[in-house]
């Protein structure tokens, strides 16, 4: 019987992240959630990017930010930011073709932030949310419920060892430090994960954006999101 292979992910948790970030996701078996990493400001942990009829808008999560914190210690500054997220979204997409189909669902998502005020959470919370509307099932847990090695990609390692990974899937990022021989000499294979020219689709705005939250993806194309992305065809 040949060996079953394992894929595996590891990355920090983003607030509503872009279609990459859920094509990763869809291309592993477990997806980790790295939030013991070093909170990293100006970053995509607590914020992403919109589409206005004027172009690419932040929407951003207040946190008591700082850099000596990891990213699941980081704490949002007050519990009224989530009314000011869902009014922006409301303004910028209600005439998009398909934002009634996800009105409802995203709505009572933001609701029930009231009282959330991890922001660890909170990403994952809407990671889940984009992942059953896609259809997605990979397995999504938190880096914090495995022993950890003691350099940066021994950490890496050791969750995918723990995992019983055959391959490790990576942002192509991570090339600039990973320590490829380490995974090799365990007899887990690096696969860089790489994000290929995606088609455009109609999306407001005058100039085309891809790196926007995905959340402009599914309002604009609804069902048909999958087609816009790499690893559902």
């Amino acid at each position: 019987m040949s060996k079953v292979i394992k894929k595996i992910a590891i990355s920090q948790s983003n607030y509503i992240p872009w279609k990459g970030y859920f094509d990763l996701i869809n291309s592993v078996d477990v997806f980790v959630l790295y939030d013991s990493a070093q909170y990293t400001k100006n970053d995509w942990r607590n914020r992403n990017l919109l589409m206005s009829k004027r172009g690419k808008q932040w929407l951003s999560i207040p946190v008591h930010h700082s850099t000596s914190l990891q990213i699941k210690q980081i704490q949002t500054a007050d519990n009224i930011w989530w009314k000011k997220h869902w009014k922006t979204i409301e303004q910028l997409y209600c005439k998009a073709k398909f934002f009634e189909l996800y009105r409802q669902p995203l709505c009572d998502l933001y609701h029930s932030l009231e009282t959330e005020m991890s922001l660890s959470k909170i990403n994952y919370k809407f990671i889940l949310f984009v992942n059953k509307v896609l259809g997605i099932e990979t397995e999504i847990c938190f880096d914090d419920t495995f022993e950890h090695g003691s350099g940066q990609s021994e950490k890496l390692l050791a969750i995918c060892q723990q995992l019983q990974a055959t391959t490790y899937v990576s942002a192509p990022a991570a090339k600039s430090y990973l320590n490829e021989s380490i995974f090799e000499e365990k007899n887990i294979h690096v696969s860089w994960f790489e994000y290929m020219s995606y088609p455009e689709y109609d999306q407001l705005g005058y100039q085309f954006e891809h790196t926007v939250s995905i959340l402009d993806l599914l309002f604009n194309e609804g069902p048909r999101a999958k087609y816009y992305m790499m690893t559902f065809k």
